[in-house]
């Protein structure tokens, strides 16, 4: 065995290389700039950084583990492609697309869903997006936001946002001040594919409260979830029932403008001695696109389970 150790350990720091394709226009990128990073005991170390060449070719021969990613940066985005254990380090297609400042007709906001959890005098928000971009072109508009939302009050504390790009790992981002009264952005592309984006912070309460809701964002479909023992009402709710496992109430959101009253406090949480699936055990149905939302994702996966299934059996 002492003579394969060299051998083995001459293939794990083997080069790498591959070709960037334009995924707008379909023709082989040159000029990006393509990064290796990889695992270490203080997380992703950058390796070395190399341009593409005129077909589109880029080679790295810097040692390398193995165990990384890749990063391309091009037209002021970038876009990672994992590298998975015991796959082959050579010929890695990598597809990057033009930018574009202006949201194109094929960028829509799928869903977008809201659990509120008010708790002694705070109440919990949070929201997630989904965005489906079935075109060819990144939306990115530095300026002014991909995603714009209004919280009727200062919140209490930071506004945490995770963004997620297709087939990508959830990235902390800033949520800043937009030009509007009440106002907030998020600097994140919008690629094509699905790119989920999650919101929770908190807001100041006290029962019943009063809270006037804009959607800055027109969504193809928007729900609202409150725990048992919360009353939410308001003109533009329509009452899809409980969920089966933590009787939370839902609601389909009708209207761009609402005026609530919530009374009552409570928290997502199984209902006593029910006998349906634990929260953790629900699973996804395919065309459910309600995943994870912070800490109370399997949550919101039954919460919106439940209201799609309902929807597709009234078709």
């Amino acid at each position: 065995m002492r003579y394969l150790l060299p051998l083995v350990s001459l293939g794990a720091f083997a080069a790498v290389d591959g070709t960037v394709r334009n995924g707008t226009t379909g023709k082989p990128q040159s000029g990006a700039t393509v990064t290796i990073y990889q695992f270490g005991a203080g997380g992703p170390e950058p390796i070395e950084s190399v341009k593409t060449d005129a077909s589109g070719a880029w080679k790295i021969d810097k040692p390398f583990n193995g165990r990384g990613f890749i990063q391309t940066a091009f037209d002021g985005v970038t876009y990672n492609h994992t590298l998975r254990p015991g796959l082959p380090l050579n010929s890695i297609a990598l597809t990057v697309y033009a930018t574009s400042k202006v949201r194109g007709k094929e960028v829509l906001v799928t869903n977008h869903m809201m659990l509120l959890e008010p708790q002694g005098d705070k109440l919990s928000v949070r929201e997630s997006y989904f965005f489906q971009n079935d075109g060819k072109t990144t939306w990115n508009d530095s300026a002014n936001g991909t995603l714009r939302f209004r919280v009727h009050a200062e919140p209490l504390g930071p506004v945490e946002v995770n963004a997620t790009a297709p087939q990508g790992m959830p990235i902390r981002r800033a949520a800043d001040k937009g030009a509007a009264p009440g106002e907030m952005k998020v600097d994140f592309p919008i690629k094509p594919g699905e790119t989920r984006m999650d919101l929770s912070y908190t807001l100041p309460y006290a029962s019943p409260a009063k809270l006037p809701i804009q959607f800055v964002l027109a969504a193809q479909q928007r729900m609202i979830a409150v725990p048992r023992n919360v009353e939410l009402v308001g003109d533009g709710l329509k009452s899809e029932g409980k969920e089966p496992t933590t009787q939370a109430s839902i609601f389909k959101v009708e209207k761009d403008r609402l005026e609530l009253t919530m009374t009552g406090a409570g928290e997502l949480q199984p209902e006593e001695g029910s006998k349906g699936p634990s929260i953790e055990q629900i699973k996804a149905r395919p065309y459910d696109k309600l995943y994870a939302i912070l800490g109370i994702a399997f949550a919101i996966l039954a919460i919106g389970g439940t209201l799609l299934y309902r929807s597709e059996a009234r078709k």
